[in-house]
């Protein structure tokens, strides 16, 4: 399995490709990082050092693989944090590059725009074209409940409204929704979900709260995500796999009292989940 990823990079800690590309190895996937910016760290410290690159810089490492011949067997491509409009129209062109080569190809589109408490940290634009160009080209996206309710213009907060909200993402284009970081009425406090829905069948899977705040986890699930479904085809499978994985390396984070994500000293959770956990059916 073969997925172009292009994402952010940076060089200490890990979102973005930083965060994804080495759990979709330790799953066996050929990764083909593509960086659309490179950065000393994440921008959660306040202060960062180095580079957004250009559209026009994506389309032409694209175009270098394409080259190679090696198009016709990218599984898929996995984009995340955008930047500007300019990187999402060139990751677009570069979508549809591997569409040409292989129309089997999925797209898995991580719609960063922005989460509960920050709000929008994205530039002007990007939320609608995200909403407007990225979404409906997708199969897969992985919204958190934030975006989903941007994207959709469903208010959350109970199970229900989140499925309505997911219907309503349905009929944009993707084929398939996982929500991460769901809360809702009635809920156990003490625990958060994840929603996954394909085609409409919605399962939810629901995993202890940790006491932590960290940037890249969603960066890594998305990544975990798409790997297992494009494996076995089965959104509720996909979510099963990737959710154990993903609080595996939460709980282990947690436990260091790290501010980054331990995705190397956890790597054995993305292959070998030290707690299992079952989707139930939503509805």
């Amino acid at each position: 399995m073969n997925i172009l990823s292009i994402q952010s990079w940076v060089a200490f800690g890990h979102v973005g490709n930083a965060a994804a590309v080495f759990p979709m190895q330790r799953l066996g996937v050929e990764a083909w990082a593509l960086n659309t910016v490179q950065f000393s760290n994440h921008t959660g410290y306040g202060k960062w050092r180095g580079q957004v690159f250009s559209g026009e810089h994506v389309r032409e490492l694209v175009q270098g693989i394409e080259e190679r011949g090696v198009l016709p067997t990218c599984t898929g491509v996995l984009s995340g944090y955008m930047g500007d409009a300019g990187i999402g129209e060139a990751i677009l062109d570069a979508l549809a590059r591997v569409r040409r080569a292989n129309p089997r190809a999925l797209y898995c589109c991580d719609p960063v725009i922005g989460d509960v408490g920050r709000g929008v940290f994205v530039r002007p634009g990007i939320p609608e074209f995200m909403r407007d160009r990225a979404v409906p080209a997708a199969d897969i996206v992985t919204p958190n409940a934030f975006e989903l309710e941007l994207l959709t213009g469903v208010k959350l907060g109970t199970a229900a409204a989140a499925a309505s909200a997911c219907d309503a993402l349905h009929a944009m284009g993707p084929k398939v929704i996982l929500v991460t970081s769901l809360e809702a009425e009635g809920e156990d406090p003490n625990t958060i979900a994840l929603m996954a829905s394909d085609r409409g069948r919605k399962c939810v899977v629901r995993t202890p709260r940790l006491p932590l705040s960290v940037n890249g986890a969603g960066d890594a699930i998305a990544a975990l995500f798409m790997v297992h479904y494009a494996r076995s085809s089965d959104a509720r499978v996909a979510l099963e796999n990737a959710a154990s994985s993903i609080f595996g390396l939460l709980r282990r984070t947690a436990e260091a009292g790290s501010r980054e994500i331990l995705l190397v000293a956890a790597q054995d959770e993305f292959v070998n989940p030290t707690t299992r956990f079952t989707a139930a059916p939503l509805g």
